[in-house]
């Protein structure tokens, strides 16, 4: 398999979640979305109906957002366990 080249690593990277600020940043962008989609969802289906997809969109960002720091925390510790202990240290 190719290697990839410095240049597209570092572009990669970009799309990397890499700590806890920046899952909250991407969680607060996507609230964001999903209350103006309810905000169009209230318009076009006054009602009973129209608050219903207004929560159901809002409530999927949350169930999101749980899923991403959660990987967070799964990832952190896995890199944790990967680590070598230094010398003199017990694991």
């Amino acid at each position: 398999m190719k290697q990839k080249t410095p240049l597209l690593r570092k572009f990669g990277r970009l799309f990397v979640i890499k700590n806890r600020f920046e899952a909250s940043a991407i969680i607060y962008a996507l609230a964001l979305g999903s209350a103006q989609r309810g905000q169009v969802y209230l318009e076009q289906y006054p009602g009973f109906g129209g608050k219903l997809l207004f929560l159901a969109s809002c409530v999927a960002v949350f169930m999101a957002g749980a899923k991403i720091m959660d990987a967070m925390k799964y990832e952190r510790e896995a890199n944790a366990e990967a680590r070598p202990a230094k010398v003199g240290q017990e694991a």
